[in-house]
């Protein structure tokens, strides 16, 4: 493959954190619901940008959350100016698999979010009122759904399964020489909101900064796994990707040329 001109990274809710994946729903709509923030803050008065540690309670989600998830704090990131009351397009990522194939985004190249989303009903309750998972968990699903003849879109697999879900146009991408971790003023100058820069100590090892009008979240999901099943890789893994589809696809960056990404962001525009 020629030099990657987008690159695709896993974010979002999944069944280890905060213990349930976010919902699609059988048009192809969803909610995209952030992981908690798993590391240690700095005070508010040593953010870049004087703004509060946002929490399960202050997002715009469709369902109900369970109440020991209100006051966590979530790692909003990537941000989106249509995305929870954020302004900005940026992320930050510290894992060096992923850092390094992001770091090689230049302006103009695209940055791509994927999520594992569990298909649920559009009047889906939520996860339940105390606890994940508890006894009012409401865990409506796709055979629910197909056993009532609710119409569910014939790319959606049957249960849950990986969707890109939101993309960031690159301004610049921020790295490091050696795959260190970001100078923190580059990465403020870059991206002031990212998450990362409210982490004590600051970890990112690529920091992106996308334009807020062309980056955000796509109307509609555009599905990576097989109608079949959420762990089969469709034809945009095998076919347009870097990836071969096998093992746990789902969980690796994934990278496109120049023209599959033409073909992906045609495939966008239409959904």
């Amino acid at each position: 493959m020629s030099d990657p001109r987008t690159v695709a990274v896993n974010v979002a809710a999944n069944t280890n954190d905060p213990g349930f994946r976010g919902p699609v729903y059988p048009d192809g709509s969803f909610a995209y619901v952030p992981i908690p923030e798993p590391a240690a803050t700095l005070p508010r008065d040593r953010f870049p940008v004087d703004e509060p540690l946002p929490t399960y309670a202050d997002l715009d989600l469709p369902f109900a959350l369970p109440s020991e998830l209100r006051e966590v704090p979530v790692h909003a990131d990537p941000e989106s100016s249509d995305a929870h009351g954020r302004e900005r397009a940026s992320y930050g990522d510290p894992h060096g698999v992923k850092a390094g194939r992001i770091a090689g985004l230049g302006p103009g190249n695209w940055l791509f979010f994927y999520a594992t989303l569990s298909l649920r009903p559009r009047d889906w309750r939520g996860p339940g009122d105390e606890r994940v998972g508890d006894t009012g968990a409401d865990v409506r699903g796709g055979e629910w759904l197909r056993e009532r003849g609710v119409a569910v879109d014939d790319d959606l697999p049957p249960q849950w399964g990986a969707f890109l879900f939101a993309g960031i146009r690159v301004d610049w991408a921020v790295s490091a020489d050696g795959g260190g971790v970001v100078e923190r003023a580059a990465a403020v100058e870059a991206a002031p909101t990212n998450a990362h820069l409210k982490r004590d100590p600051f970890d990112a090892r690529v920091v992106v900064a996308g334009d807020p009008d062309a980056s955000g979240l796509f109307d509609r999901v555009v599905p990576l796994s097989a109608p079949e099943a959420g762990t089969a890789a469709n034809p945009i893994v095998t076919d347009l990707s870097s990836d071969s589809g096998k093992g746990p696809w789902w969980r690796r960056p994934i990278a496109f040329d120049e023209a599959a990404t033409a073909r992906l962001l045609a495939r966008i525009e239409r959904e």
